[in-house]
C-alpha cells in the first residue's frame, strides 16, 4: 500500500481497523466439516461415521501405522489372505516397496479391495487405490479397525483366529474330574 504522502514509501498495514465486517472477516479457503465428511465418505465399512473419530479410535494402532505402517500391514494382510502369506512375509515386502520406491500403497490397496469383497462393503466415492495413495496410514488404520469389527484378533493372525473360532465349534463343556483324596 503506497503511503499519500510520498510514493515512494510503502505502509506496512493500515493503521485504523477496518470499517466494515466484510473486510474483516474473509470466507476461509476450505470447509473443516467439508474435509471431514470427505474423509469420512472413504471409511471403508462405516459411511456414517466421521473418520476424524474413527482413524484415530485406536491410538495404540494408530501410532504403530504411522511409524512402522509395515506391522499393520502385515497383520492385515495375513487375514486378508486368510493365513497364505504370513505376517512377517508380508510386512517385509511391504516395507521393502516403500523404501525403496515408496509406493508401499501401490502394493497395499489391493487389500483393501480383498476385505471390501470379503465381508460385502460398499465402495466409496474414491478408488480403493486413491485412497491408499492419499492417506495410506488412514487406510491402514480404517483396514484393521474394520478386520477387528469382524471378530479377528489381530495379534494371533489367520491360524490363531481360526482355532480360536474352532475351540467351541462341536464340543459341549464338560466339567473336569475331581480324583477322591490326595496323592503324591
Amino acid at each position: 500500500m503506497l503511503n499519500p504522502s510520498n510514493e515512494n514509501t510503502y505502509m506496512k498495514y493500515p493503521t485504523a481497523p477496518p470499517q466494515n465486517s466484510q473486510e474483516a472477516t474473509a470466507p476461509p479457503l476450505y470447509s473443516q466439516d467439508a474435509a471431514l465428511d470427505f474423509l469420512a465418505s472413504i471409511e471403508l465399512g462405516s459411511p456414517g461415521l466421521r473418520a476424524s473419530a474413527t482413524c484415530f479410535s485406536d491410538c495404540r494402532n494408530c501410532c504403530i501405522t504411522l511409524w512402522c505402517p509395515c506391522i499393520t500391514f502385515g497383520q492385515i494382510a495375513e487375514i486378508a489372505d486368510e493365513g497364505s502369506v504370513s505376517c512377517c512375509a508380508s510386512g517385509v515386502v511391504y516395507a521393502l516397496i516403500n523404501v525403496l520406491t515408496g509406493l508401499g500403497c501401490c502394493y497395499s490397496c489391493p487389500y483393501r479391495t480383498k476385505i471390501r469383497k470379503k465381508f460385502m462393503l460398499a465402495n466409496g466415492p474414491c478408488g480403493d487405490c486413491m485412497v491408499h495413495c492419499c492417506c495410506e496410514c488412514c487406510a491402514l488404520c480404517q483396514e484393521y479397525r474394520e478386520l477387528k469389527n469382524h471378530g479377528f484378533d489381530m495379534f494371533i493372525g489367520w491360524n490363531g483366529n481360526v482355532e480360536k473360532r474352532n475351540r467351541g465349534v462341536g464340543k459341549t463343556p464338560v466339567a473336569p474330574t475331581i480324583e477322591e483324596g490326595m496323592m503324591r
